[in-house]
């Protein structure tokens, strides 16, 4: 599925939800993460670059990976709420699956979450991860329990 496949949502929900998934002090913001594009169901969202998200040879930490798909999954389903302050109480990860597929070093990380299914108290969301040029990095399956 592409993003174009999601529903947009409006100008205002997408700059909320871009402005304040990460914003500071919480933790993704420290990451780096930048909320790219938010549509019903769908997020988008970069992880730059930079040595303080490395392992000593230069390549991306495992756990600024997980932080990226944690993070981009919450824009894929506050979208989905009518209000996102409302839909973001009680969100919590139940589960998380990540296959970490290559290395990435020297450029940015985007990932993409896209809902596959939302039931009454969970949402399972899919995300991919690939560097800025396309090549795939990491594949995850996440579950959220959402609020009613």
């Amino acid at each position: 599925m592409k993003p174009d496949d999601f529903e947009p949502i409006t100008p205002e929900r997408e700059e909320f939800l871009c402005s304040r998934i990460p914003r500071p002090p919480f933790f993704p913001s420290l990451v780096g993460l930048t909320m790219n594009e938010v549509r019903r169901g769908y997020a988008r969202m970069t992880l730059p670059y930079r040595t303080e998200v490395t392992q000593p040879s230069g390549i991306f930490h495992g756990g600024a990976i997980a932080t990226l798909i944690d993070t981009v999954v919450v824009g894929a389903v506050l979208s989905l709420y009518d209000d996102p302050t409302e839909g973001s109480k009680g969100l919590v990860t139940v589960v998380s699956s990540i296959h970490y597929l290559a290395a990435a070093k020297d450029e940015d990380l985007v990932a993409e979450a896209r809902v596959r299914q939302r039931r009454k108290n969970l949402t399972f969301v899919e995300v991919e991860v690939a560097t800025a040029n396309g090549s795939d990095i990491a594949h995850a399956e996440v579950v959220y329990r959402t609020p009613t």
